[in-house]
C-alpha cells in the first residue's frame, strides 16, 4: 500500500524560482482541493524578493491539498501542494507531506512512457523530440561552444556559421527565460542534444547543502497588518524586505559620495518634442529620461573606470567593459531596479524601445528576477514626484546612481540676460572605494554639459 500511495499522490515543492532564493510568498491560488489541473496548467503565483513568478504543475492528476494557504511564506524545497496523479484507483490518501529534504521514492514503472514530469510546460514525449538536423549547424552542439557563440553574440562579434543556440521546445525557452536560466549554461539530457524541463528545473534547483528543512505539513497563519491601539503593524516580507537589506548593505558597506548640478536643459525639452515626431522614432515612448539615459552612456564612453565593482573577496576592481543599465521603477510591489542589458550598444530608437517595455513590464508586475540582475549603473527618476533632487543609495554591487530631479521652469541667465528656462538639478552618488572625486566629477559635469548641449550627443557619441 505504501508504494501505491507514493505513485499515486505527488507533492509538488516550491522550487527557487530566483538566484539563491531560501522562500517565496504564496500570493494567490489559482485551483482548490478537487479541481482537475493538466501539465503545465498554473496553480499559483508566488513572490520572492525579486519578482512574481506563476507556477506550473509539472503533471496531470486532480488537486488532492493545498499545503498553505495564501499570504504564507514557504520555504524553497517545501511541498505546497498534493496531487492525484491517478484519481479513482483505490489506496490511501497521503497525511502530511515529506520534509523537503527527504528523496521521493518514485518505482520506475509509475512513471508514463514518452513523458517526464518535470517543472514546467507541455511533457517531453519520445516520438516529439526528433529535429530535422539545422543547415550549417551540428545536431548536438557541445556545451563549451555554444556557451562561446552565446558570448560572442552578446559582445557584437558574430558567432561561426557552424553554432546554432541551444535546442529547446518554445515551453522549455519560456520557462527558463521566466526564471533567469541561460539554456547556453545547461548539459541537455534530452533525445539529440534537446534540452528538458527537468534540465532547467534542475539548473534552478539549490544545492543539497543549503537546502532548507521543511517541516511536515502544518499550514502557518498567514501574516497580516497588525492594528494596536493607534499602530499598525505591517509585517515585512517580499520585495520591501529584499530593499530593506540591500539598502542597509549599500549603505554600510561602499562609502557614498554625492554630488549635485543644476542645469539648463531647454535645448534637450527642444529636442523631444522634435523626436516626437520624427519618423525613425514612431511607436516608441520619447520623454526627457530618455536622453538622460543617453546621456550618462556618452559620460561613461568617455570616463569608463566609472563603470566598475568593488570584489571585496578578491580585493579587485572589476572593469565592466558593458553597461546594464538600471531604471529604479516604483510599483505597487515596491521598488525594483530592472535593468536594460547591454545598453551601450543600443541606438536611440532602440533605447526608446527597451525603456518603454521596461516601464510596461514593471507596472504590470512581470518582472523577471533575470532582468533584474546584473546590472553596472542606474538611475533613478525622483522628479516624476515633483521633487528637485535627493541622495540615491547605490545598488549593490554597482559603483553610481544618478538622480533625475523635477523638470522646472525658473529664472535663469542665458546670454546675459535674465530669461525663463527649463532647469532641472541632477545628483550623482558613487562608491569611493573606487571612484574618487575627480572622476565623479567628470562624469556628472559630462552629463550636465550633454543635457545643456544635446548636440553633444554627435560630437561626443
Amino acid at each position: 500500500m505504501t508504494a501505491d500511495t507514493s505513485a499515486r499522490y505527488r507533492e509538488f515543492k516550491m522550487p527557487d524560482v530566483g538566484e539563491g532564493l531560501t522562500e517565496a510568498e504564496i500570493l494567490k491560488w489559482y485551483v482548490q482541493p478537487g479541481d482537475t489541473v493538466v501539465d503545465g496548467q498554473v496553480v499559483c503565483e508566488v513572490e520572492t524578493a525579486k519578482a512574481a513568478v506563476e507556477l506550473p504543475i509539472p503533471y496531470d492528476g486532480v488537486v488532492h491539498a493545498l499545503r498553505f494557504d495564501e499570504g504564507t511564506t514557504v520555504d524553497v524545497g517545501a511541498s505546497i501542494i498534493t496531487v492525484d496523479v491517478a484519481p479513482g484507483t483505490p489506496s490511501e490518501a497521503p497525511a502530511a507531506a515529506a520534509p523537503a529534504t527527504e528523496p521521493e521514492p518514485e518505482p520506475e514503472a509509475a512513471e508514463p512512457k514518452g513523458r517526464q514530469p518535470v517543472l514546467v510546460g507541455y511533457g517531453v514525449s519520445e516520438a516529439s523530440t526528433k529535429r530535422r538536423p539545422r543547415r550549417g549547424a551540428a545536431a548536438v552542439p557541445e556545451q563549451g561552444a555554444a556557451t562561446a557563440a552565446i558570448q560572442a553574440e552578446m559582445n557584437g562579434v558574430p558567432a561561426p556559421a557552424t553554432l546554432s543556440r541551444p535546442l529547446a521546445k518554445p515551453p522549455v525557452r519560456k520557462l527558463a527565460k521566466d526564471l533567469g536560466v541561460d539554456l547556453a549554461t545547461i548539459t541537455p539530457t534530452g533525445p539529440e542534444g534537446i534540452i528538458t524541463r527537468e534540465d532547467v528545473h534542475a539548473a534552478t534547483a539549490p544545492s543539497p547543502q543549503a537546502a532548507p528543512v521543511a517541516e511536515p505539513v502544518q499550514a502557518p497563519v498567514a501574516a497580516t497588518p497588525a492594528v494596536v491601539g493607534r499602530e499598525t503593524r505591517i509585517p515585512v516580507k517580499g520585495v520591501r524586505k529584499a530593499t530593506a537589506a540591500a539598502m542597509v548593505g549599500s549603505a554600510f558597506t561602499a562609502p557614498h559620495v554625492t554630488e549635485f548640478v543644476t542645469v539648463d536643459v531647454t535645448r534637450t525639452m527642444r529636442l523631444v518634442e522634435e523626436l516626437k515626431s520624427d519618423k525613425d522614432m514612431a511607436g516608441v515612448r520619447v520623454n526627457p529620461l530618455l536622453l538622460v539615459a543617453k546621456a550618462l552612456l556618452v559620460a561613461i564612453k568617455r570616463h569608463p573606470d566609472v563603470n566598475a565593482t568593488w570584489d571585496e573577496a578578491a580585493q579587485e576592481i572589476v572593469l565592466k567593459h558593458y553597461v546594464n543599465l538600471g531604471i529604479a521603477a516604483a510599483t505597487p510591489r515596491g521598488l525594483l531596479v530592472p535593468n536594460i542589458k547591454d545598453a551601450h550598444d543600443k541606438t536611440l530608437p532602440q533605447l526608446a524601445e527597451s525603456l518603454g517595455e521596461l516601464v510596461s513590464t514593471a507596472r504590470e508586475g512581470k518582472t523577471t528576477p533575470a532582468a533584474m540582475q546584473g546590472g553596472t549603473v542606474t538611475i533613478t527618476n525622483v522628479g516624476v514626484f515633483g521633487v528637485d533632487t535627493g541622495t540615491p543609495i547605490l545598488n549593490p554591487g554597482e559603483s553610481a546612481i544618478l538622480a533625475v530631479g523635477a523638470i522646472k521652469l525658473q529664472p535663469w541667465v542665458h546670454k546675459g540676460k535674465v530669461k525663463p528656462r527649463q532647469v532641472t538639478t541632477l545628483a550623482l552618488s558613487f562608491d569611493h572605494r573606487l571612484v574618487d572625486g575627480e572622476l565623479g566629477s567628470k562624469v556628472l559635469a559630462d552629463i550636465a554639459a550633454i543635457l545643456e548641449q544635446p548636440k553633444r550627443l554627435i560630437t561626443w557619441g
